[in-house]
């Protein structure tokens, strides 16, 4: 007769392994977008939780006879995976930070459309051209698997025994969004600049010529400049959006 008393502490763990895993993939950027239907986000955690299952339920506390000890365990799991699900999120922050900082500098900022990475909610398009685009990109890139092998390592750093971290986690939430909007801030750097001297000399133009109607003349001018300057840089800007994208996953899987 085949024993089955292996069954529970199996279905103990996996449920430990799955709720800390699918609560970080419900927000990590990427695999966590809600254009991605949600069935399909619920079987890849599945799997996901299914194929580390032996990696990680070593270092798992073994299933108790107390109800109340392992409610404990599970909702530590779904904390823990709030919070990192939660801080990778705000490293995208910098596309959004990029494309709201843009389109006000080359006077695009009342173009409002969709958002499909926010749920649908309106946002500036050239934010959500570039959120989207950062999206593509890393996947393009495999930078997923970064992410996904910061998952694993995360078992190495929090233990489902262990108290959580909050100052830790509240500081490292801090330093990501900080870091996010340096980046964007600087992503946007060359519109800025345009930004200064085009209507530096279009106030000049203005003192000159007082009978003409400069910002209506040279509205469509800064449209046209600011998006060939886009065309331009596009490729330096998501560069430099990826390799920030790369150094917060490695920080967070050496925090």
């Amino acid at each position: 007769m085949i024993s089955l008393n292996w069954l529970p502490e199996t279905a103990y763990l996996y449920v430990l392994i799955f709720a800390r895993v699918g609560s970080i993939l419900m927000l990590i950027p990427a695999l966590g977008e809600q254009v991605i239907p949600a069935r399909m986000r619920l079987s890849f955690a599945l799997v996901f939780a299914a194929v580390i299952y032996p990696l990680v339920s070593p270092t798992l506390p073994p299933l108790t006879g107390d109800v109340l000890q392992v409610l404990v365990y599970l909702l530590h799991e779904i904390a823990i995976g709030l919070i990192l699900g939660a801080i990778t999120r705000l490293v995208t922050l910098a596309a959004s930070v990029a494309g709201s900082t843009i389109a006000f500098q080359v006077g695009l900022s009342g173009a409002l459309g969709a958002d499909p990475s926010n749920g649908g909610i309106q946002g500036v398009i050239i934010g959500s051209f570039l959120t989207m685009l950062g999206t593509a990109l890393i996947f393009a890139t495999d930078l997923h698997h970064v992410a996904l092998m910061a998952i694993r390592d995360s078992y190495m750093i929090f233990s489902p025994s262990d108290p959580i971290m909050w100052g830790d986690a509240a500081q490292m939430a801090i330093q990501a969004t900080s870091s996010a909007f340096v980046i964007g801030v600087q992503m946007s750097a060359p519109f800025l600049v345009l930004g200064l001297v085009f209507y530096l000399g279009m106030g000049l133009l203005g003192r000159m010529m007082p009978q003409l109607q400069v910002f209506f003349v040279a509205m469509p001018a800064t449209i046209w400049v600011g998006l060939a300057l886009l065309a331009l840089l596009l490729t330096m800007m998501m560069g430099w959006y990826l390799t920030h994208f790369e150094t917060e996953l490695a920080t967070l899987r050496g925090a």
